[in-house]
């Protein structure tokens, strides 16, 4: 990551960039990560004792993302923090003030806008952590939760719903509170929980993870390239990009695409027990007169 490339917001150029450190910065990165974003606005000498590493580790980690030193670090964290807190009316006003620079191209701005945020997702996107969510997905005789928030909670029930097509033991949270107590009551050991929290990260959400960890349960996650805090402690990250059309909110699209690729995967995966699966569905919606 550059210094001041926007294009990578900080947690994530720190995820990425742990496979080219060295075993000491990859304690620092680890640190950063799992108290994000505090632990980055700390002195050198406390974030180097917390990770059990010299000041001059510090150093080196934060030359290694492209910054001059500590400061500058310290310095585009800020710049950082202010894109993960944006509210709509923030991301509307800024295209407000964008907009009057240059004139605005409607359908074509949208298809080019959505085409380059769908290719820097996938582009982003680490081979083995897919692999992982859908090896996890995939395993046998396990329990799935899945979860969303406000507007990623659509997304969260089609996953869940593609998902109860192909294999049993899949379970969409019920939004009311009620509903969710006895659905994640008996959370064990081996369970999977898919969560999606996005930038405005929803408490809500963050406690059903802290559970999930508490009970020994595999954790998916399903974020912007901001990271929830959720990142720090799930088991795989799929983060997709926010470049949207849209003056006030985030794109949906890039999650969308990546939801169908597990889909896929999933599907292909499970084979002829997925077949099984949806044969054995529609049976019983024939059953009930439902189809």
């Amino acid at each position: 990551m550059a210094p001041g490339d926007a294009a990578v917001p900080m947690a994530e150029a720190i995820r990425r960039g742990m496979a080219e450190c060295s075993p000491a910065e990859r304690k620092v990165a680890r640190v950063l990560l799992s108290s994000y974003p505090s632990a980055g606005f700390e002195t050198v000498a406390k974030l180097a004792a917390r990770a059990g590493v010299s000041g001059p580790t510090v150093l080196r980690f934060a030359n290694r993302l492209g910054y001059r030193g500590f400061p500058d670090f310290q310095q585009a964290l800020r710049d950082d923090l202010d894109e993960r807190s944006a509210s709509p009316i923030d991301l509307y006003d800024r295209h407000r003030a964008e907009s009057e620079a240059g004139p605005v191209t409607g359908l074509e701005r949208a298809a080019a806008i959505t085409a380059e945020t769908l290719e820097r997702t996938f582009d982003a996107l680490v081979p083995g952590e897919f692999d992982r969510a859908v090896e996890l997905l995939c395993t046998r005789r396990t329990r799935v939760f899945v979860s969303g928030g406000r507007f990623s909670g659509l997304l969260a029930r089609l996953l869940a719903q593609h998902l109860q097509l192909i294999r049993p033991g899949v379970t969409a949270l019920p939004e009311h509170d009620a509903g969710r107590i006895e659905a994640v009551s008996g959370l064990r050991r081996g369970d999977i929980v898919v969560l999606f929290d996005y930038r405005r990260y929803e408490e809500p959400t963050q406690r059903l993870a802290a559970l999930a960890r508490e009970r020994k349960a595999s954790v998916i996650l399903f974020t912007d390239t901001w990271l929830s805090p959720i990142a720090s402690e799930a088991d795989v990250v799929l983060p997709s990009e926010t470049g949207s059309p849209s003056a006030a909110f985030d794109a949906m699209t890039p999650v969308l695409a990546i939801v169908e690729a597990v889909i896929a995967e999933c599907a292909e995966r499970l084979g002829a027990e997925a077949s099984a699966r949806m044969r054995e569905v529609e049976q019983t919606g024939r059953e009930l007169g439902l189809y």
